[in-house]
Parts: C-alpha cells; structure tokens; sequence
C-alpha cells in the first residue's frame, strides 16, 4: 500500500510540476546564452570560456508601447573547474572576444574594438586593468601567443586601397602580378595614375580618367571588373587581404611595441599556427601568386619565419587541392590538416604527416566520412617501456553527425577514430589537456552550458547554469525515426509534439526543412533550439529530417543530390511528413511547411508539386537557378551540382529542371515570401520574382523584406528582425489553419 502511495504522489508532483511551467515564448530567444571561446590554462586548474548574450539597448524603457531593441554582447569569464566556480573578467558595453592565455598562464590576450577596430589588449591575472596592446590601423584579430611568451601575431584585413600605399606590405606599392582584369588594358598599370594630373569632366581622356577615379573614391560609383562581386551585404568592387604581423608583449603600456609584417604582397594568410621553437608559424594561403584570388581556388599550407624577412615556404601545395586547419603537436614532430579537392562536392579528407620544419614526409590519410573540425593536439598520460619514459599524442575533433556534433578522437599512431560523446547533442566548442576535457554542450534539455569530463568524455560535471531559466518551461522532446528512400538510403528524421500534449485533441503539424543543401539537424544541432521550441509551444507538431544531399552521413550521401535538388530530396521529406501525419494527434487538414536558403527553395518547389500544405513560408530561398548564377556569392554551388553553366545547352537543361520557378503555375498553396534586403549569398531578385510572377497570376502571396539584413538574418542577425521572422511564420500558418481562420482553400 505504500509503494502505491509513494507512487500515486511521485505521478502527481510530476503533473503539478508540468502545470506550472511556461511556454517558451519568442522573446526567450533573448535569454539564450551561448558558451565558447574555451581555452584551458597551461596549469590545467582553470579555463577561459566567452558568453554571448542577448542584450537590451534600452533596459531602462519605460513604455511598452515601443518595442526594445537590442545588442549581442561576448565577454571572457574564468572558471575553476567546479561547478559554480565561474566569474566574468570583462565587462561593460563593448564585447571582449577570442581569449588566450600566455604561455605561462599569468596574463591572457584578448580583442576588443577600438574606434571601429579590433585590437589585441593584454589583461594580468594577479590583478590590474586590460591595457591595449595594439593600435593597428587595419584592425587586429587572432592573437597567437608565441612559445616563449613574448611575441604575439595577430591577423588584420587590408583593402586594395590601403595595400598600394602602403610601404611595408607592398615596398614597390606597385599592383598585384596578377591581372586585375579590366578591359582594354594589358596589365595593371591604369592603377598608378599621374597624381599631377587634376580631375576634369571637360577636359583630356586623362583628366577624365582623373575624374572618373574621384568619383570611385567619393564612393559615387563602383566599378567592377572581378567575378566574385559580391560580399555578404553589398558589392565589393575589389578584394581585400589577411595579413600576419608580430609584435612584442612589454610588461605594461607603459613600453609600447610596434608590430612587424610577417607577410606580405597580394595574398590571404589565414589559419595561423605556431612551431613550438618559435622560429615561424604554419598557414593557409593561395597556392599560385600569378592567378587573380576569385579564380585560384587551390590553396597551400606555408612555413613563415618569424623574422620578419617575409620569405616563406610551401610546406603543402598541389594543382587541384585545397590544404586547411594547419596543426602542430606540442613536440613539433607531427602535423594535422584537411585536404580536398578544390572545386566539386567534397569532404575534406583528414591527414597527418611527419613534420620537420619546414618539411613534411609519412603523410597519411585517415579514413573518416565526416567533415571534421576543431583539430586540437592533446597529451596522452606517458606510457613506461622499461626504463624510459614515453610520451604519445592524439588529436580531438567534432564533427557533426546523424543528428549530433559529437567529439571525437584520433591516435595518429594506430589511425583510429574514437567516438567520445553521442549524437543526441552537440559540442560546440572544447579544449583538452591530459587527461581533463572541457567543453560547451548543446541539447534538447539546454541550448548551451560548460561542461568539464575525463580524457574521454565521461564522468561529465556541468560547470555553469546559464541558461538555468529553461527548467521553467515546458519543452517539447523529439522521437527519431527513420526511412528507407528509393535509392536505399537511410533517412533519418523527428517528430515533436505540441509541448503542451493532450491526446484528446489534434494538432497542426509544420514541416520544417534546413538548408545547405549540406547543413544537418538533429538534437544536437543549437541553431534551432529556439524555434523548435517555440513553435512547439505555439501548439504545433514538427518533424524535421536529413534528406540526401545533407551533410553528417557520409560523402556518398551528401552527393546524393547532385542534379537533383528537387524531386529526390521532395521523396525524403514527404515521406517523412506522410508518416509523421498518421500520428493519432495530427490534424492531416492543417498541415504547413517552411524552410530557409536551400530549404527556401525546397519549399517552393514542394509547393509547386504537392497540394497537401495549407500555406507555407520560403525563406531567403534560392527559385531560378540561372539568376542565381550571376546574382549570388554561393554562384559556384551550380557548376558544382549542377555539372555546368546556364549558357551550355545540356547544363540549362538541367538547371531549368531543378528550378522551382519553372513550375510556378502549379503553385496555388498561399505562400509567404521573406529575403533580407542585403542577402547577396542568394540574392533578392530571386525572391522579387516568384513573388511579381504569383502576384500576376493572382495566387495567395505575400512578400516580406529585411531592411539591412543579410543571409545570416535567422542566426545571427538584428535580434529585433529574428523575432519578427518568427512571429511571421507563426502569424502566416495562423492565417490559414489558426482557430480564427475564414476557410480559406487552395485553387
């Protein structure tokens, strides 16, 4: 009988408990605080993490009348390693990032901006204020501490305007030796012109050349003579460059130093890493100085000495390849990188060799079908072979996969692949020393705290309660299925029910697609924890899948889309929802879909082949694949996946095909339309012209734009206008399947 009892009161604690949570409501998007940045001190007693966080511009607004807007602020906090043990070592309006300890663990470097710039400042663990160490006029970014402790390199981004000035990256401040591509000249000299000669719109062909470059500089005209035109939010009429440079670490800002270029000329030197004797540092860069930077797509891995002298050597490089994420273990003796294939649909391959130098031998690739990341060398406990002791290396990485973005560890040794953590979440930042691990953790139950664990992930202690706000709301977990597709692949895919679940009513369900095409969700995947959970909140059922084409199942799986972007992924996701929809809670009359940038397109064309959705939501999608050629910064995805260009017959043919536009007559579903005005990564005119042609034909459409928003609006972007996207997507499907709805039917 008093089992029963104990019972009976467990059962009704958890129903009262479930009574008095929440829901999630959208402007809890506000209170999400995002773990990363995390650095492990050389004693391995502490670490440095950043917090992002969602800020109010205006926390003191009195009227509601006025909705608040608000500021992404980063600040580095320290912890002992225990759980509570954590406190803020920045602080106030303006965000410190990219933290990094000395190599003797009392003072850390960080950057902060300047006037506009980011600088490197240098901040003292036994007490004193941050003092700046840099005052580029280029900015600085990436500090890299050297071995020894007295120099740091940083990175900063220079423009082609500043690079022909300037003396120490460009001593002859003549052009690049590869042509700027302008027509009717023969090499680059238009770009020196006479300074004596005065801009004259009457005057000679030189005075008005003189005229027309005023013009270029009073930003009254662009002119464009490069293929990759556009950026992210606006045309770039010219490349710009990364740069490494090295500056002394005085004792206080009392000394001041003055940086020198590591490099120099037209070229990018990206992913940055120190040999551990100091004498130079590995990065990424062009492979061939003589080809224009949008056509070279091969890069090479190069030995830089620290010097200054700005001679360097190709440590990797081959025609046709891509070399990346450079890494050093702790005795200088092995190097991890990527290597791929430079154009096509890849993975690029993991791959150790034997370093000496400047040298590389024994390289060896690893089999692994996941596109890894986040390389970082670790120390295993030495091992005692007689009398001598030794010491061995292994590498940890992430890599997302079948839902999760597990860790992972490799011993370059054996060439084996551990699998240290699951996929039902993810890690999205960690360090490691010996045996102690540490690691910022995404999951349905918390979208981000600091975690720390043994040398292979287990016994996990959660550090930090961020986001202890979440145990106030009523969440909603998903189920994992999965499908066998017509060309015998495994497709996975989730269904979560309304948070607020009663089996005696019915549901609308929302299909909700990712984009990519090579993106993955899963549980364990932190973009849309909140959007999961919201809409969940809202009353609504979702399922979402990993359709072919989708990254974290393998290359053979992500090249399953290849001319193909419509009818085999479509097969993937409908099946998905069909059998989603025989579940006993789902209203099948009240179904709706969505997606963003290649789910964009995918939910046009679903709705331009399928009839079952009451309305749907394209966002910042991708509709006519031809225009999408000239109008994106993404344009290489078409030769890529589609074989060729839209001027080669055969290539059209197919392009025309995969072209959700084609078959825009067939779509009657009402549809709500969203880009960001300046999303140049697929472009506005592709969302202008399914919405102009649905409008003439007089189908339900509606059309949204961003002002100021780029392709990154829903991650990342003005926090005001993510929360207006969503309120959109729920206001729109309410529309058509809410209890207030008119009856509204499809054509």
């Amino acid at each position: 009988m008093l089992k029963h009892t104990l019972l009976f009161i467990a059962l009704t604690a958890q129903i009262v408990c479930a009574q008095t949570k929440s829901k999630v409501t959208v402007t809890d998007l506000t209170k999400i605080k995002q773990v990363g940045g995390i650095e492990l001190a050389p004693d391995g007693q502490r670490a440095l993490y950043t917090l992002t966080t969602i800020e109010a511009a205006n926390p003191d607004k009195k009227s509601d009348s006025q909705p608040n807007d608000y500021e992404y602020k980063t600040h580095i906090y320290l912890t002992g390693l225990k759980p509570g043990d954590t406190r803020a070592l920045t602080h106030g309006a303006e965000s410190a990032r990219q933290p990094t300890w000395s190599p003797d663990g009392k003072r850390i470097a960080f950057v902060r901006t300047v006037k506009g710039k980011n600088q490197v400042f240098i901040m003292p663990l036994d007490g004193g204020e941050a003092w700046q160490l840099t005052n580029s006029e280029y900015g600085a970014s990436g500090p890299l501490w050297s071995p020894d402790g007295k120099r740091i390199a940083f990175s900063s981004p220079v423009t082609m305007a500043q690079m022909m000035t300037d003396s120490l990256l460009n001593p002859g401040k003549g052009g690049p030796s590869w042509s700027l591509e302008k027509p009717g000249f023969t090499g680059n000299d238009f770009i020196k012109p006479d300074k004596k000669t005065k801009p004259n719109p009457d005057g000679s062909l030189a005075e008005i050349r003189a005229y027309l470059a005023k013009d270029v500089t009073d930003k009254k005209a662009k002119v464009i003579n490069r293929l990759n035109l556009q950026g992210e939010a606006t045309t770039e009429p010219d490349p710009s460059f990364t740069h490494l440079y090295s500056i002394d670490v005085p004792e206080s800002a009392a000394t001041p130093a003055t940086p020198k270029p590591l490099t120099r000329g037209y070229g990018s030197f990206v992913a940055a890493t120190w040999l551990p004797d100091g004498k130079g540092l590995l990065a990424v860069t062009d492979r061939d100085s003589l080809t224009h930077p949008d056509r070279e797509q091969d890069n090479a891995i190069q030995f830089i000495p620290s010097d200054g002298s700005g001679k360097r050597t190709i440590v990797l490089g081959e025609t046709g390849k891509s070399y990346g994420s450079p890494e050093i273990s702790p005795d200088g003796k092995q190097l991890i990188f990527f290597v791929s294939p430079s154009s096509g649909v890849n993975y690029p391959q993991i791959t150790v060799a034997t370093l000496n130098g400047s040298t590389v031998s024994n390289i060896t690739p690893i089999t692994f079908d996941r596109a890894a990341g986040n390389f970082t060398w670790a120390t295993v406990p030495s091992a005692t072979k007689g009398k001598k002791a030794t010491t061995n290396y292994v590498v940890y990485f992430t890599a997302s996969s079948n839902g999760g973005i597990p860790l992972y560890r490799l011993d370059p040794a054996t060439k084996q692949v551990t699998q240290l953590t699951d996929i039902e979440s993810g890690i999205t930042n960690f360090d490691v020393q010996g045996n102690q691990l540490i690691f910022a953790k995404t999951e349905v139950a918390n979208p981000s705290e600091l975690y720390r664990a043994d040398g292979v992930a287990k016994t996990q202690v959660k550090l930090s309660n961020h986001n202890d706000w979440v145990a106030q709301r009523q969440l909603s977990f998903p189920t994992k299925r999965t499908y066998k597709n017509s060309i015998g692949q495994t497709i996975d895919y989730w269904i979560m029910k309304p948070a607020f679940f009663d089996a005696s009513k019915k549901y609308p369900l929302l299909l909700n697609m990712h984009g990519g095409p090579t993106a993955m969700w899963g549980p364990g995947e932190p973009s849309m924890w909140h959007e999961f959970q919201y809409m969940c909140s809202q009353g609504y059922g979702i399922v979402y899948t990993n359709p072919r084409g989708s990254g974290g199942y393998g290359i053979n799986f992500q090249r399953a889309n290849m001319k193909d972007w419509g009818t085999g992924p479509t097969e993937d996701v409908l099946a998905a929802t069909t059998d989603a929809a025989r579940e006993a809670w789902v209203d099948t009359s009240r179904q709706v879909i969505t997606g963003g940038s290649y789910a964009g397109y995918l939910t046009a064309w679903i709705v331009g082949h399928d009839n079952r959705f009451k309305a749907a939501f394209a966002q910042r999608g991708v509709y006519d694949l031809t225009t999408f050629m000239g109008e994106a910064n993404a344009w290489r995805l078409v030769p890529n996946y589609f074989g060729g260009y839209p001027w080669q017959p055969e290539a059209k043919k197919v392009l025309d095909s995969n072209s959700p536009y084609t078959f825009v007559e067939n779509i009657h579903t009402p549809l709500l339309i969203k880009h960001g005005e300046n999303d140049l990564r697929t472009g506005v005119s592709q969302s202008e012209m399914l919405y102009k042609s649905l409008k003439i034909l007089g189908r339900p459409v509606e059309y949204v734009r961003m002002p100021g928003a780029t392709h990154e609006l829903s991650r990342s972007g003005d926090v005001r206008q993510r929360i207006d996207r969503l309120l959109r997507i729920y206001e729109f499907f309410e529309r058509y399947i809410g209890p207030d709805a008119q009856g509204l039917t499809q054509k």
